[in-house]
């Protein structure tokens, strides 16, 4: 019979259209699948739906190990789908009805352009120039055209009465690559840079992606951008999307929607016909207020249609979002005008449009007023050309400010940067905390009507926009395929289990909760998190150097996919989707001499001195791109292929580096890290190697993990000299060197994986020793290696160390140790308190908040993982004793 893989929503029911298709990935076991010709997908009723897939990456026996796959428009999804290999059969066993004949993608290219059509919509993309796209059409009518992307530079921030200027830039494209083609899924690259529009200075390098579907009316875009602007003299002041929607109706049969909070929408016809001293006629008026064309004139009472010219008409609308908490809207009749103020809001869905009775245009920013300042601009609906601007950042808030946050404080040695290490947790130098090369980015769907549609459905497209349908494996599913070592479904079969799957609820709805109350919202900050607590002032420490944004600390994000992985909670994915969009794109540099790298916390982003590979690593990233194919995602993949070059021109351990009188980085001679270092380049190469069968990575992976297991102290020797040509390890270090960091950063995860993956005795005997001894006492440390082991810290988070050796040397002894370690290493997540919510008000605080007084994200993410992970590989029935007591 045939093996059926279950898929469902993850928000549990179906959305009750898809209009812009969807598209997912799913792995397979090893061995199982040779490739993805041979992949079908059926509904819940068994019918063979028409799919595209495509592979994401291989097995190391070149078997198909995760799959994209794409499914087109439709007005009735099923309520849950299955893949299978050649599928002949129902779920039950029945034969599998065929696919029925459906709308297909086509792509047509030519010299000039690109033309994409998903049989519903056609846009065509000029190959160069300013416009993203020339003409979008809804069967064979025009309902937007000239594409743009704007930009605004301001100079000079002016702080008292002086004056500003600001210079407009348009985006131009220098590239277009169709990356997919059909027939159910089409992507279409376009790339370019904002060039002013007095033809001088170029900046903010672009990539645009579109998303096509069969049978979809919407197209997805995905806009990201670097920031390459100089910090102390170029101040964003505007950045946006303008199209051009053209309107031929009746001034009162054009229609502007724009939604507010709650699924509530402002909904006016252009020139209103309700509310007016004289009645046009109930039918007259129901047609407005429905988006319906109105009756003819002679139909209407000649009170109102004789007077028609003396009704005025609004040209403009503007709403704008500029913080988290409240949106304003507005309109006026003319350029010239004064704006008459129409209400206001907290959180906008982020979703207008424009339309008369031969169709229009609708635009969905998501995570809208998450990444505020945002605005939605509608200009000229009474003429024949309307422009709609989707602004991503408002050009009514101030112009984005990216200057370091103080003037140094006079550390200007290594010896004064360690000083302030101490007193801030900063780590600073001079020069480094410059955020040129950092990216961003947002999420659009563009909507083609072909009249103007009913608010309902309005609604129902800023939903799908803002919380797009998704398609996912099951956790038993995906445990049972294999992928990302060692984590389990849920299972809280014993009161000790339960106990412990509690606690992980707690701190993520903790967290989930603090990023509402504490308001982690904005342009650059949305997705992270804050690092630690201040308990006297009440207030995480935002302000206070090495303890402020997080970026990636301690491997929050791999605590929340692997919270995701075992549960299928739509919530705890997409709060780790956004820190994924987060740390890979604003904490990480795209560009410069620091690309590939990224930044340890700090109270900007970009602020710390220390740019490593720790927290650029793809080992937070490849969970998001399986689980959903995203090209955007991929790319920040690819950028760290060549990561291993960081090395010879900035050393991550510069200010501590015990031979730094003699040490001189050469391409023979790098000193690497074995663990947060090689951790990193590790991930990066087996994830290149899956997904594209990159010989370099392979061989770099393969034979550095050969060298490890060559060098006489195997991990624990600390680090080694890297040949950059060979990409190979010199193993004649004899010398001992423990960090209570090296195992904290992916090392964990990404070495299980690989001793499942590859067969190297050496290395597996390596890693195993050094799970053994981590811990260990320091007479067993000095039996094998010579000496106690120094730097022995973060006792809970390493006990899954033991749990390893544990669980593949079979000994309930070391089983016993891990749970130990964990119960007694977690101080500040082992008593009450920890688990429990304190409610702090006013006047002590701007506003009601919770409070967990010992909880930081550093013990949090570690808590997690090492819950996670232990109950994997040791699991049983825990002693109540050994579960911190809540």
């Amino acid at each position: 019979m045939t093996q059926h893989a279950p898929i469902t929503w993850i928000d549990g029911a179906p959305p009750a259209s898809l209009s812009g298709g969807t598209t997912w990935g799913m792995p397979f076991q090893r061995g199982t699948v040779p490739d993805t010709s041979a992949l079908r997908v059926l509904d819940s009723n068994g019918r063979m739906v028409r799919a595209q897939t495509w592979p994401l990456a291989t097995w190391p026996d070149g078997s198909l190990k995760w799959a994209g796959v794409a499914l087109g428009a439709t007005d009735q999804p099923a309520s849950a789908y299955s893949v299978s290999p050649n599928a002949t059969e129902t779920h039950d066993g029945g034969p599998a009805v065929a696919v029925e004949r459906s709308p297909e993608v086509t792509v047509t290219q030519n010299d000039a352009t690109v033309t994409v059509s998903t049989g519903t919509l056609d846009m065509v993309l000029p190959r160069n120039g300013a416009s993203l796209f020339s003409k979008l059409t809804r069967d064979g009518s025009v309902v937007a055209r000239d594409a743009k992307l704007v930009s605004l530079l301001q100079k000079d921030l002016a702080e008292g009465a002086g004056s500003t200027t600001r210079e407009g830039f348009t985006g131009q494209t220098t590239s277009v690559t169709v990356e997919q083609s059909g027939p159910v899924r089409a992507v279409v690259r376009v790339e370019g840079q904002h060039r002013a529009d007095n033809g001088g200075k170029k900046w903010l390098p672009f990539t645009v992606r579109f998303y096509f579907y069969a049978g979809a009316r919407s197209v997805r875009m995905m806009h990201s951008f670097i920031w390459d602007g100089d910090p102390g003299q170029d101040f964003l002041a505007g950045l946006g999307v303008r199209f051009t929607v053209p309107l031929a109706s009746e001034l009162h049969d054009r229609h502007v929607r724009i939604a507010g909070a709650d699924g509530g929408f402002l909904a006016e016809g252009v020139r209103g016909l309700t509310g007016l001293r004289r009645d046009p006629g109930e039918a007259v008026r129901h047609a407005q207020i429905n988006g319906q064309a109105t009756p003819p004139l002679s139909e209407w009472s000649p009170l109102v249609s004789e007077r028609l010219h003396l009704i005025p008409s609004w040209n403009d609308y503007t709403l704008t979002q500029l913080t988290a908490d409240g949106f304003e809207l507005r309109k006026r009749t003319a350029t010239g005008h004064g704006w008459v103020g129409i209400s206001g809001g907290t959180r906008s869905a982020g979703f207008c449009s424009v339309s008369d009775l031969g169709g229009g245009l609708g635009i969905g920013i998501r995570d809208f007023w998450q990444s505020h300042p945002g605005q939605l601009d509608i200009r000229g609906a009474a003429t024949n050309n309307a422009t709609v601007t989707a602004w991503l950042y408002s050009p009514e808030a101030q112009p984005m400010d990216l200057r370091f946050y103080h003037d140094g404080l006079g550390q200007d040695t290594f010896e004064d940067q360690l000083e302030g290490l101490e007193i801030t947790y900063e780590d600073y130098e001079p020069g480094f905390g410059n955020p040129t090369g950092i990216a961003r980015t947002h999420e659009l769907t563009l909507f083609a009507y072909d009249s103007t549609p009913s608010t309902e459905s309005l609604a129902a497209d800023a939903k799908a926009a803002s919380t797009p349908p998704l398609l996912q494996p099951t956790p038993e599913y995906l445990h049972a395929a294999g992928v990302f070592g060692d984590w389990a479904p849920v299972d809280r079969s014993t009161p000790a289990r339960a106990e412990l799957e509690d606690k992980l609820d707690f701190l993520f709805d903790f967290y989930q909760g603090q990023t509402e109350q504490r308001r982690w919202y904005g342009f650059w900050n949305y997705g992270d998190v804050m690092h630690t607590y201040d308990t006297d002032r009440h207030v995480w420490r935002y302000d206070v150097g090495g303890y402020a944004w997080d970026n990636s600390e301690l491997s929050p994000d791999l605590w929340l996919w692997y919270m995701y992985l075992r549960s299928g909670r739509a919530d705890v994915f997409r709060y780790a989707e956004a820190m994924t969009r987060h740390t890979g794109e604003v904490d990480v540099y795209h560009l410069g001499p620091w690309r590939g790298l990224g930044s340890r916390h700090n109270v900007q982003h970009w602020g710390c001195s220390a740019k490593q590979l720790r927290i650029s690593t793809p080992a937070y990233r490849r969970f998001y791109y399986y689980l959903t194919a995203d090209e955007r995602t991929g790319d920040l993949l690819t950028e760290l292929v060549d990561s291993d070059q960081n090395f010879l021109g900035l050393d991550p351990v510069r200010k501590v580096r015990p031979d730094a009188d003699t040490y001189r980085p050469d391409r023979v001679a790098l000193g690497v890290g074995l663990g947060t270092d090689w951790g990193s380049l590790a991930a990066t190469w087996l994830t290149d190697w899956e997904r594209t069968g990159n010989p370099r990575s392979r061989d770099r992976l393969l034979g550095t993990m050969a060298d490890i297991g060559a060098l006489k102290f195997g991990f624990l020797t600390g680090e080694a000299l890297y040949d950059l040509d060979r990409g190979r390890f010199d193993v004649g270090r004899e010398a001992i060197s423990v960090s209570h960091l090296s195992a904290v950063f992916g090392l964990v995860e990404i070495c299980s994986e690989l001793i499942s993956l590859v067969p190297d005795k050496a290395f597996e005997e390596a890693w195993m020793q050094y799970c053994r001894l981590f811990l260990a006492t320091a007479e067993d440390q000095v039996a094998e290696v010579g000496q106690p082991l120094a730097g022995i810290y973060l006792t809970q988070a390493h006990s899954r160390l033991t749990a390893y050796a544990a669980a593949k040397l079979g000994s309930p002894e070391l089983a016993e140790s891990a749970w130990e370690s964990f119960a007694e290493g977690g101080e500040n997540l082992n008593h009450a308190e920890a688990f429990t919510l304190k409610k702090i008000l006013p006047p002590f605080v701007l506003q009601p908040v919770d409070e967990a007084p010992t909880v930081s994200t550093n013990d949090t993410a570690q808590f997690g993982l090492a819950v996670i992970q232990n109950l994997a590989l040791i699991g049983g029935e825990l002693p109540a004793a050994e579960v911190p007591a809540s």
